[in-house]
């Protein structure tokens, strides 16, 4: 246990975040998510699981100590639900509300269609599922720089 770290982040993800550098892709995922298929073709072949852990739960401990990207539009980008790219549901808009309040400025979130984001997945860092149970609960999170 270490001081002013959430007790959500363990030992594997405190090392997969340190290692991740600017640009790289974190993905945030849901319980249906092909987590570990996919891991396996990260650059780190890791999977670090949240049990017990929400999206935004897992977001709030997460971008306490991971930057978003700066230099692009949309530095976090959630995967569309099937038919409808445009519906923002209630799980992206809650994680999109926590990285907002992390971050102190104004984030905007893109999108990325089902399939592109199973592709993007697995060319990403590593994979951090958790037990969020509302579909659609997927993210790609771009690490930033830190200028202090």
């Amino acid at each position: 246990m270490l001081k002013g770290i959430s007790p959500i982040i363990g030992a594997e993800l405190l090392w997969v975040l340190e290692a991740m550098g600017h640009g790289d892709d974190l993905v945030l995922v849901d319980r249906n998510f092909p987590a570990d298929s996919v891991a396996r073709h990260t650059v780190s072949g890791k999977l670090v699981r949240l049990a017990g852990v929400d999206c935004p739960e897992a977001a709030r401990a997460i971008l306490g100590l991971y930057p978003l990207d700066s230099f692009v539009e949309a530095p976090i980008r959630r995967m569309e639900v099937v038919g409808e790219p445009e519906t923002l549901l209630e799980v992206h808009q809650d994680v999109l509300a926590v990285a907002r309040e992390m971050e102190g400025r104004e984030i905007a979130m893109g999108s990325i269609e089902r399939h592109a984001f199973y592709a993007a997945a697995r060319k990403s860092y590593a994979v951090v599922q958790t037990t969020e149970a509302r579909p659609y609960g997927c993210f790609l999170l771009k690490k930033g720089v830190i200028f202090d």
